[in-house]
């Protein structure tokens, strides 16, 4: 049984989140048109962090890694719906079981390859956003927690779960 909390406008006492970007990522995606859209869409598409001097000390390690997840800001969408018509699918769904952009927070997740550091400079590849894309924030990947999971439900995207998403790519829906 499922707990139940209250959120009415009386009773939210949350307050707002700032978050700063902490560098910027640089990718050859200038439109969001016929842009990959996950990083397994992106294979030998690479691209470049430029993270703020000042969190240089931060990648102390890193290297050691042969993948980094990094949390980042839509930065060109305009608002959002809770109700979209996702790049797999065409009919709507909700925007919480989907991974379209348009989100009430528009932040992305992507997990890429790490290629190198040099200074503040993180190289990476498969990289599925567009260029300019504000950080928000570097995690080490590693398979033993990020992909613990074995008895998964896909819901309403296990109709295409065979779909070759290297050959999806995005269009301008979420413009």
């Amino acid at each position: 049984m499922h707990g139940r909390a209250s959120l009415s406008k009386k009773n939210r006492t949350m307050e707002k989140i700032i978050i700063q970007p902490i560098g910027v990522i640089h990718t050859p995606h200038h439109d969001v048109k016929n842009m990959p859209i996950q990083p397994i869409a992106a294979k030998g598409i690479k691209g470049y962090i430029e993270l703020l001097p000042e969190y240089a000390a931060g990648l102390q390690d890193i290297e050691g890694f042969s993948h980094i997840t990094l949390l980042y800001h839509f930065h060109k969408i305009k608002g959002h719906e809770l109700v979209v018509v996702p790049f797999m699918d065409t009919q709507e769904r909700g925007i919480f079981a989907c991974k379209a952009p348009k989100r009430p927070n528009a932040i992305g997740v992507s997990t890429v390859k790490l290629t190198g550091v040099e200074g503040n400079i993180v190289y990476i590849e498969q990289v599925d956003m567009l260029d300019g894309t504000p950080l928000i924030d570097i995690k080490p990947f590693y398979p033993r927690y990020d992909n613990r999971i074995e008895d998964v439900q896909l819901g309403w995207l296990e109709k295409n779960k065979d779909l070759p998403l290297e050959a999806l790519r995005s269009d301008e829906r979420f413009k």
